[in-house]
């Protein structure tokens, strides 16, 4: 494939760009009354206005053109049907057939994988309804009320996000909560707040030799021996989801209570997954399934709605766009929805995992910038801390805005200010305040036209900042699985434009490999190997402990 910037869209885009780029959106939207009308869509219960873009129907129609040159089309259906996409692993990326409700074939090697996919469906449901009734107990007969998520990276934050997202649908007399960090704090902190007699261990390792997750499962076995567990009461408090049932076994897991997982899902994207089980526990498998089906709904919009109507491709196209094109290095996601606080961390491992990456899928080091950084908040906690940098720094930092239209907990006129603050740094972004608004302003309240002009560049507020305002109607179970279902697909148009294996994690492993090397020599003290700097900074903590 030609160098992408070479190609004639991307040309195209860099000219228009140097057009554009002095064109106030404020101008834009005073030019075209119908923008709104425009560019908004709806998909699966998400409705997406991007008219608070820096772009035109020109602009759009080049984009889409590189879409197109990108084969953009044909990577959305070599998705769907199999394809060995993820190509440094040799193996497809399929966390769509873990929700793909409608049962249609997906084949990897000529099998379909739908019905194992369902066989597992049924076995989460099967040991859900057995918590939920007492037939699988503690080792004392109570039934267990509470669950703890064991694992890190994608068997952290995608289901944190889910059961954060979904409190109110959490099951009467249940709670959850996750042992992630291999900080001691971690573990010693959650285990102060649980009863050994009715608390349930889920161990989420593909392997069952991730440190994080091995360290953190034995320290909370050890936590229920000292509360008086015995060894053969651990196949009543612990369960996994691996593949690797000699080391669960030998753990003390009964092998009928492990669940399995497939080589074909990524860990970030394996919430869909009995990576979910938790989770599935705790809100009930229907609600469970109901976030599966949000899940298919935006999967079959992103399968077949044309590229210029479909919120995946569009925000992704979007991202491009800036960072390429205008020199953004970040994006931020801002979330009004307390309930929703844990999407951006989430989002983080998603987007910046998948593409930031350095090689195409030939391996060739690319020539043009991948994956923004990702960042973000919670709702008007930002605006009173970094929203000061969205509206008056040096960077441009694009936006997404997501909100339910209603409130789980309507309480006064609560929600109506919530929504007065997301779309009033939404119009602040878009439209600024010049300096003759800022004199105009200051003159009114009486200070002199000496101290006004002087004050007055403190104030000025470009605008010209663009931002997507996402909204949906209530945080249903639907609505959770299709929002992170829209942001998955966007990661994968982005890669798909940028040429780069949105499916593999290479840069993770580097920084693991040499901290095992690490913890070697923090037993041994022979630091003969390392730097001056890594040798010193082992003698210092091993002088410390």
């Amino acid at each position: 494939m030609a160098s992408l910037t070479d190609s004639p869209a991307w040309q195209a885009l860099a000219a228009h760009q140097a057009d554009i780029s002095a064109t106030h959106l404020k101008d834009l939207f005073q030019q075209d009354p119908e923008r709104f009308d425009r560019y908004s869509v709806e998909a699966a219960g998400i409705f997406l206005d991007y008219s608070k873009n820096r772009m035109t129907d020109e602009t759009l129609k080049l984009l889409l053109q590189l879409a197109e040159q990108q084969g953009m089309s044909q990577a959305i259906e070599a998705m769907f049907n199999g394809t060995f996409i993820n190509g440094s692993e040799d193996r497809p990326a399929l966390h769509i057939a873990l929700r793909n409700r409608s049962n249609r074939p997906i084949e990897v090697n000529g099998q379909d994988v739908m019905p194992e996919v369902n066989a597992t469906l049924e076995k989460m449901q099967a040991f859900a309804k057995s918590v939920h009734s007492g037939e699988f107990a503690g080792y004392t007969g109570k039934k267990l009320r509470t669950i703890v998520n064991i694992g890190i990276g994608g068997s952290f934050l995608g289901p944190k996000v889910v059961s954060d997202s979904l409190k109110p649908y959490w099951q009467e007399g249940y709670d959850l909560k996750y042992i992630a960090n291999i900080d001691g704090t971690d573990v010693a902190e959650v285990c102060k707040t649980l009863d050994p007699e009715t608390t349930l261990f889920v161990v989420c390792s593909k392997s069952f030799g991730t440190i994080e997750t091995l360290k953190n499962a034995q320290a909370a076995r050890q936590w229920f021996f000292d509360q008086g567990g015995k060894p053969e009461d651990v196949k009543h408090h612990f369960v996994a989801v691996s593949t690797n049932i000699p080391a669960a076994t030998e753990f003390g897991i009964d092998e009928k209570n492990l669940f399995p997982m497939w080589d074909w899902v990524g860990g970030r994207y394996s919430l869909w997954s009995a990576i979910g089980l938790p989770q599935a526990i705790v809100l009930g498998f229907d609600n469970f399934a109901k976030l599966l089906g949000g899940a298919h709904a935006m999967d079959e919009h992103f399968r077949t709605a044309p590229l210029k109507e479909n919120p995946p491709v569009l925000l992704g196209l979007l991202v491009v766009w800036y960072h390429n094109f205008f020199g953004a290095e970040s994006h931020a996601v801002l979330v009004y929805d307390e309930y929703l606080k844990e999407l951006p961390n989430h989002l983080q491992q998603v987007d910046m995992e998948s593409n930031g990456k350095r090689v195409d899928h030939q391996g060739n080091e690319v020539t043009w910038q991948t994956g923004p950084v990702i960042w973000g908040g919670t709702g008007t906690n930002g605006q009173h801390a970094y929203h000061q940098l969205l509206h008056q720094g040096t960077r441009l930092i694009p936006a997404d805005f997501v909100m339910p239209l209603t409130s789980q907990n309507p309480i006064a006129d609560h929600h109506a200010q919530l929504f007065a603050n997301y779309l009033g740094q939404q119009q602040a972004m878009l439209e600024g305040k010049t300096e003759a608004e800022v004199l105009a302003e200051l003159l009114a309240k009486g200070l002199s036209e000496e101290k006004a002009k002087e004050l007055a560049p403190h104030k000025v507020i470009p605008g010209n900042r663009p931002c997507n305002s996402i909204l949906f109607d209530l945080g249903t179970p639907e609505a959770v699985g299709a929002l992170i279902a829209m942001y998955e697909h966007k990661v994968y148009v982005q890669g798909t434009l940028w040429q780069v294996n949105s499916f593999d994690q290479w840069g993770v492993e580097l920084g693991k490999v040499l901290g095992n090397g690490v913890y070697a020599a923090l037993e041994s003290g022979d630091v003969s190997k390392y730097d001056a700097s890594s040798a010193a900074l082992i003698k210092k903590f091993r002088a410390a402990n």
